[in-house]
């Protein structure tokens, strides 16, 4: 049974699609409205990353800093030291992965009130290839100390997760699409850092059961492969993981001992990523049997955003298979 707090009619043909970008905009201009020490940075992607309706309305609290995301976080470091919140964007493959070492150093060490915009993430960047595919950033960004990790699922929630953001004190990564991704939540669907929420419950009359762990614009999918499932007698529930870190272990731990099976699923490398982060946690906790769905140790490709999601059998049907091998 679908949550009571997400889009109605999700199983038809007319599913409202937005990028996830576009809620980070309209996050970032309601959040400059509320507190006028929110400033954004660009690195010559002003439109790419939606920073442009900031600029726009506040163009003396944007700086435009150029080809340059190593001199962009630590631009952000110091402005945060002067009592600014920055917000720094830029495609993920070069905010964290070309300046990485800036953000642990200048932003992660000093605990800086920095967030970090990592756009175009994931395969569903499409025909630009491995080269911009950015598939690794979760896990290089969850090993740093102090930095909390987050994928919002859609429009709705990535403009809750901006403006949450704002009001939190220290440094914060969250990922975002370039492709229209179905619109699942609503405006009023909760968020809350480091919480997960149940948007799908399993019919207690199957006998077999498996729960499935999403973060991400992926939990579409992942809506859809227990719908099939419960409907071919398989209970399966869905746990939404936006916050990779901290990890809602309260949530996860009983949702594990609740199914006794699960499936992690997400746009980014299995090794690192969600799955990995679940398994260490349930490893210490609620030993649990697990297939995790991503991308397994591999490189992104040219392609369609839905074709390079189905090759990498991270639609609805490699999630409902992956959870059939399970039970």
């Amino acid at each position: 049974m679908f949550a009571d707090y997400i889009q109605q009619n999700l199983t038809g043909d007319s599913v409202e699609k937005v990028p996830t970008r576009n809620g980070y905009g309209e996050g970032l201009l309601e959040a400059g409205k509320r507190d006028s020490r929110v400033v954004a940075l660009s690195c010559d992607l002003t439109e790419s990353t939606k920073t442009n309706s900031f600029a726009e309305e506040f163009p003396e609290r944007f700086v435009q800093i150029g080809i340059a995301e190593q001199n962009m976080a630590s631009v952000g470091s110091g402005m945060a030291a002067m009592g600014k919140i920055p917000f720094i964007a830029s495609y993920a493959i070069f905010s964290p992965g070309r300046n990485w070492e800036q953000i642990r150093t200048t932003i992660a060490y000093n605990n800086s009130n920095v967030k970090i915009v990592g756009a175009h993430a994931g395969v569903s960047v499409g025909p630009d290839g491995a080269t911009h595919q950015m598939i690794e950033d979760i896990a290089i960004m969850r090993a740093v100390p102090n930095m909390i990790v987050i994928a919002p699922a859609d429009v709705h929630e990535a403009r809750k997760v901006t403006l949450a953001a704002a009001k939190y004190e220290g440094p914060i990564y969250f990922r975002l699409g370039r492709s229209a991704t179905p619109v699942v939540t609503t405006p009023e669907t909760p968020f809350e850092i480091g919480k997960a929420l149940r948007m799908y419950s399993r019919d207690e009359k199957h006998e077999k059961k498996v729960g499935i762990v999403v973060t991400g614009s992926l939990l579409y999918n992942a809506l859809m492969a227990a719908e099939t499932l419960q409907q071919s007698g398989i209970g399966a529930s869905v746990l939404h993981m936006p916050t990779i870190k901290p990890l809602d272990g309260e949530a996860l731990e009983a949702f594990a001992a609740e199914h006794g099976a699960l499936v992690t699923v997400e746009e980014h490398q299995v090794i690192g990523g969600l799955g990995g982060a679940v398994a260490e946690h349930l490893s210490e906790t609620v030993p649990t049997k697990m297939i995790r769905v991503g991308i397994k140790d591999v490189f992104g490709q040219s392609g369609e955003p839905e074709e390079l999601i189905s090759f990498f059998g991270l639609d609805a049907a490699g999630i409902e298979a992956a959870a059939r091998k399970l039970v």
